[in-house]
């Protein structure tokens, strides 16, 4: 019998993606965002493709702020960039 993949929706351009192909933002309860690499931090999660222009789709639409319940600065949003364009 077949492992059954989770799938997670990219905020960006809304394609459903094995979770394992996505990188995973989150808010932590101190309410700090960050880059989850390992998939295992504990807080709020969204989910992102690894892809720049991802990025930027889901900041026009501001739904990562949705996604997290939460406003983000921008100044968060240039740090997270950076930190996607890295990888």
């Amino acid at each position: 019998m077949e492992k059954k993949v989770p799938l997670r929706k990219c905020l960006g351009c809304d394609e459903m993606t094995g979770k394992k192909g996505l990188l995973r933002i989150v808010r932590s309860k101190e309410g700090e965002i960050s880059l989850d690499l390992t998939g295992k931090k504990s807080g709020r999660g969204a989910y992102i493709c690894r892809d720049a222009e991802c990025f930027a789709m889901a900041r026009k639409k501001r739904s990562l702020e949705r996604s997290l319940k939460c406003q983000i600065p921008s100044e968060v949003y240039d740090q997270l960039e950076q930190e996607i364009k890295k990888l």
